[in-house]
């Protein structure tokens, strides 16, 4: 589908990594050559989330990442902006810049140094959403950073705000059948998103998500299974679905570091960084083995896209 301003949230996302020079300014450069490799590889638009490294960019750093990014899509495709703090008051700051950019919507997390109780959480999404004219998207992140969201929560947004306006991202384990009963308890009103890094993609595509947002390092995987799963190819899906699920296993051992790590390794394999340097402190680094575990994951990947021996 053509991209239109006014067309509702859909398909695959793919959530940037952060590229830094080595005195850890942003690579801007390096970014709007990701920028571009994602169209080109058939986004429908791309996000700034959690393993773009936002919540140790700062303040500063992050409203200049959400300039950068929308500088480079140059109306491409959707722009999805996170802006989840741990004071409403920062979390509306970052909402009115992204909205002032001209993003497509935003999303947010709840705080994670707070546990909130469901009205309180409901207040945090709702006044964010009140103070912007644009969509957002609530992520439950917890599957790696802070504390699930409950249902009552999602259906009470969904109700105060209209399918128009509040999207879900929820990400607690078990992730299919939570995303089941969003949809159910909705009556199929819910909009959803999967954000499983590819993992769940498939399960998750079947219980009737609206799109995707995985990493950048396998885009062009993504892509392709996304098409095939609309298409309905059964061969061809779980043809490329193991070794990106294998590839995200590993991932999945150290948590968002994890991710990090290993895909920007990725993204410097296949040339699009020119180095993988993360904010610091990191609480985990990519060892040799693992690292080539995930080269061979990448060829048989790659092999099966028709891009290798």
């Amino acid at each position: 589908m053509p991209f239109h301003k006014d067309n509702l949230l859909h398909g695959v996302l793919p959530v940037l990594h952060t590229p830094f020079n080595d005195d850890g300014s942003i690579d801007s450069p390096t970014l709007k050559r990701e920028i571009d490799w994602a169209f080109q590889t058939g986004a429908d638009g791309v996000v700034i989330a959690m393993v773009s490294e936002i919540l140790r960019l700062g303040y500063h750093g992050r409203k200049e990442l959400a300039t950068l990014v929308c500088e480079a899509v140059q109306g491409r495709g959707f722009t999805v902006i996170s802006v989840g703090a741990e004071s409403i008051r920062e979390a509306q700051e970052f909402a009115n810049h992204a909205e002032g950019l001209g993003v497509s919507a935003v999303m947010a997390i709840p705080p994670v140094a707070t546990a909130l109780s469901g009205a309180k959480t409901i207040e945090y999404f709702a006044t964010i959403a009140r103070g912007i004219s644009i969509p957002l998207v609530v992520q439950d992140a917890s599957s790696y950073v802070g504390a699930a969201i409950d249902l009552s929560v999602y259906l009470q947004l969904l109700e105060d705000f209209g399918a128009d306006r509040i999207f879900f991202k929820p990400e607690a384990s078990p992730l299919g059948p939570n995303l089941s009963k969003l949809r159910d308890a909705s009556n199929g009103k819910a909009r959803i998103f999967e954000g499983s890094g590819g993992i769940n993609l498939v399960d998750c595509y079947r219980r009737g998500i609206v799109g995707t947002m995985p990493g950048t390092d396998l885009l062009d995987g993504i892509v392709a299974l996304w098409r095939a799963l609309q298409a309905g190819d059964e061969d061809r899906i779980y043809h490329l679905s193991l070794p990106i699920c294998a590839i995200t296993a590993l991932q999945l051992q150290a948590g968002l570091d994890g991710f990090i790590a290993i895909e920007k390794y990725l993204l410097r394999k296949r040339g699009l960084f020119v180095n993988t340097r993360q904010v610091q402190p990191c609480g985990w680094q990519l060892d040799a083995e693992t690292a080539a575990e995930v080269d061979r994951l990448l060829a048989l990947l790659l092999r099966n896209l028709g891009q290798g021996p």
